[in-house]
């Protein structure tokens, strides 16, 4: 700021040499020399230049090799002096007197317009597929664009006892569902848009318990036995790729669970796929806490390694015994607590506060039924040991999740009030999931038990319409049963089938358009809705994909011409993010090889 313009013709003096006329031109903040006079040397002049500190070096024919000045600048006459040393290291005064002020070249006047971007050309999420805010359906927290959404003649699947309802209308605003049935004529005054859904199936959007996806950075914290106090809200990645491709295959929230490091996790976030929100925006207000506990191989460390034989626990009973400890701790943390709240005033100020412990305070809240349990469970007799030690402690389980033996203990389950969320099919991937078999979830809907099928898995979790319609084949559900397992199920298990989980009057427009049956192979998703928000098209996708491919050759002839203009040249950096899955251990490596690299 306010730098010292040097620019100027002036006459330089060095001791032992003869007078040299020297012009400094170019910008102001690069700097060249060139001497003007046919006497002297004629090769280029450097010329550097850091507040009133200026240097200057050139070649000397005169000298025979390179004369380099050091000096300083007098920010009102312009005048300059110093050291000179010569090429044979011998130091000489200089000084140079500014003789003529710097005359820029005229420039022709530029008479074509620039049209400058503003924010409203930014898009949202800032990498491919984003929109920007002019687009209509760009999804914000401001009054919708368009009020309402009127989708004709579809057939409906509700999740409700009417089950499924051809040529059916669904009339949605601000968000709302408001009215379903035939032939809908919505008031003027809504400008309603229609959606022709005629030999299509709507359905309520999916939603996936178990899942990794739009996290930043890593899945577990494993250096302790017990990470309850780490939360998964608070590394939320927004621009996650994953997040409009489950958007393609019909999901619209999602379960952000920690991994299964160790036997007490850290806490859930539950989100909505609001693709262009921010991590806040994206957050279900009003969800109930969950927090993650795994069981099995993970958390005792046997499929770590040999160099991961320290950390307790390391065998099943050291599991067990894990809850029994953080438990005992966090009664006491809470009895604590309470009592110190419930004093007098003035007996506060006699005595010190308990400290404070986040990981105490997170156990202690489900102890008093204010955060719930997502636990990783395979074998029969780890799922029994839990609900054991939840009984006598007075708290419960309110999902296995994996559950693959579940059919065995269903009878417990249903006891002791634990839903389950299962895999469809999948089994013999490690030793303890070798009795896993593809009619569990059937086994346990049949029970009684709340069932959900998940992905734990990025790519999955794109067609858990298919992983549903597995329950039909292998277990004999119907139709409208296999579609609530990825539906009403899990919103009953997340605590958000108040709003969510079927299509009724005055619960969340979260809707889904697809081609065919839903439980077809050959169903597409046309539309996904999240709130009355249109943010998956598969027509708009195709326009989306022809201005990627414009903008990827733009930005590349871009780079062909700065390379053919001389333009600083680097190796690009390929970044590959991570789909996580719940055993992984590492950070995202790109991003650490990029913050590395910045450092």
């Amino acid at each position: 700021m306010n730098a010292l313009d040097v620019r100027g013709t002036y006459t330089v003096n060095i001791v032992g040499s003869a007078s040299r006329t020297l012009n400094i031109e170019g910008d102001v903040y690069k700097l060249k020399g060139v001497f003007n006079s046919v006497n002297h040397d004629k090769d280029k002049v450097n010329v550097k230049q850091d507040g009133v500190n200026i240097s200057i070096s050139f070649q000397s024919k005169e000298h025979n090799g390179t004369v380099l000045l050091s000096g300083a600048v007098d920010p009102t006459s312009k005048f300059m002096s110093g050291k000179a040393q010569l090429p044979d290291g011998k130091w000489v005064d200089w000084m140079a007197t500014n003789s003529a002020p710097f005359v820029p070249k005229e420039e022709k006047p530029d008479t074509t317009t620039t049209v400058y971007p503003t924010l409203d050309d930014v898009i949202y999420p800032f990498s491919a597929y984003g929109r920007t805010k002019a687009d209509p359906s760009f999804f914000s927290r401001i009054k919708d664009r368009y009020k309402a959404v009127l989708i004709k003649n579809a057939t409906v699947w509700t999740n409700e006892k009417d089950s499924i309802l051809p040529n059916t209308d669904v009339l949605v605003v601000e968000g709302r569902i408001v009215r379903v049935a035939k032939g809908i004529i919505p008031a003027k005054e809504l400008f309603a848009r229609e959606i022709d859904g005629t030999g299509k199936h709507l359905t309520v959007g999916l939603i996936d318990e178990h899942s990794h996806i739009a996290i930043s950075g890593g899945v577990n914290e494993g250096s302790q036995a017990s990470t309850a106090e780490v939360r998964i809200g608070d590394v939320i990645n927004p621009d996650d790729v994953n997040i409009y491709r489950q958007l393609a295959g019909g999901v619209v929230a999602s379960q952000l669970l920690h991994g299964s490091a160790n036997p007490i996790g850290g806490q859930s976030g539950l989100i909505k796929l609001r693709w262009g929100a921010n991590a806040e925006d994206m957050k279900i207000q009003g969800a109930d806490g969950f927090i993650k506990f795994a069981l099995g191989e993970n958390v005792k460390q046997a499929n770590w390694g040999d160099d991961h034989t320290i950390r307790f626990p390391q065998t099943r009973m050291g599991v067990e015994q894990v809850y029994y400890d953080h438990f005992i701790r966090a009664r006491e943390y809470h009895l604590a607590m309470d009592v110190y709240n419930k004093l007098p005033a003035g007996e506060k100020a006699k005595r010190p506060a308990p400290k404070r412990d986040l990981e105490l305070e997170a156990l202690s809240e489900i102890l008093n039924q204010k955060r719930f349990i997502t636990c990783h469970s395979y074998i029969q007799s780890e799922i029994a040991m839990l609900m054991t030690v939840a009984d006598s402690m007075k708290f419960r389980i309110n999902t296995f999740t994996h559950i693959l033996e579940g059919y065995k203990v269903a009878d417990k389950m249903k006891a002791h009030g634990a839903g389950g969320s299962s895999f469809a099919d999948w089994w013999a991937y490690k030793y303890e999931v070798k009795d896993a078999i593809p009619h569990n979830p059937a086994l346990l809907h049949r029970m009684g038990i709340v069932t959900a099928i998940n992905s734990d898995d990025a790519e999955m979790a794109r067609r858990l319409n298919q992983e549903a319609a597995k329950s039909m084949k292998y277990g004999g559900l119907s139709a409208t049963e296999a579609l609530t397992l990825v539906s009403l199920n899990p919103a009953k298990l997340l605590h958000l089938d108040k709003h969510m989980g079927s299509i009724a009057v005055n619960k969340d427009a979260d809707l889904v358009l697809w081609s065919d049956n839903p439980l077809s192979v050959y169903a597409k998703v046309e539309m996904t809705m999240i709130d009355g928000q249109i943010l998956y098209d598969a027509k708009e996708d195709v326009v989306l994909r022809e201005k990627m491919r414009s903008d990827r050759a733009r930005l590349t002839q871009l780079m062909i011409k700065e390379k053919n203009d001389g333009g600083l040249l680097q190796r690009p950096r390929v970044r590959t993010p991570k789909m996580w899955h719940c055993e992984d251990m590492h950070v995202n490596e790109d991003y650490l090889n990029d913050f590395i690299n910045e450092q």
